[in-house]
């Protein structure tokens, strides 16, 4: 969305796939209602991954990972390809502190390049209320829900996902 927003002559099309809010302090993380017992977990391992125990981040990582699908099964071969080496917390805590700074929802209602807004209806990770309130703010977007899918409906719902692409960037030209 930054990047369409400051660049907006360089955008044929716009797909949004379960994004955190235009201003990241709008975004709504689920975890704590729906998964209570896991976010204790994690906040039991939190002293041992400030000091640098990588099991202890491991462990915290696929905690995380296993509140992020509705689907078991894909959740437990997504788990299983998963490697903790590919997650860097310093990476992922200097991107989020750098957006927080940003407020992109003025800029929203700019957007005229058709934008396809996608969640998924089991996403605890980003509620689907902002990604509705994301469509509701881009002029003429197109709003879709996968309903068996948790953060990743490309990962879960492969098949529909691809489908859902293709059809959109047919209808609005490629």
């Amino acid at each position: 969305m930054a990047y369409a927003a400051r660049h907006p002559e360089h955008i044929a099309h716009l797909t949004i796939v379960d994004s955190a809010a235009p201003h990241f302090d709008d975004t709504i993380f689920l975890f704590k209602d729906v998964f209570p017992e896991g976010t204790e977990r994690q906040e039991n391992v939190s002293f041992a991954e400030d000091m640098g125990d990588r099991t202890a981040v491991d462990a915290d990582l696929r905690e995380y990972i296993r509140m992020l699908f509705y689907s078991t099964q894909k959740r437990d071969e997504f788990v299983a390809d998963f490697s903790a080496d590919a997650y860097h917390k310093d990476v992922n805590e200097a991107v989020v502190n750098d957006i927080k700074r940003f407020d992109l929802n003025p800029e929203l209602k700019k957007f005229r390049f058709p934008t396809l807004v996608i969640t998924g209806r089991y996403d605890i990770n980003v509620a689907p209320r902002v990604a509705y309130k994301i469509h509701q703010t881009i002029p003429g977007s197109r709003f879709q829900v996968f309903e068996h899918s948790g953060h990743l409906p490309f990962f879960e719902e492969p098949d529909a996902f691809v489908k859902l692409i293709e059809e959109f960037l047919a209808a609005t030209g490629k």
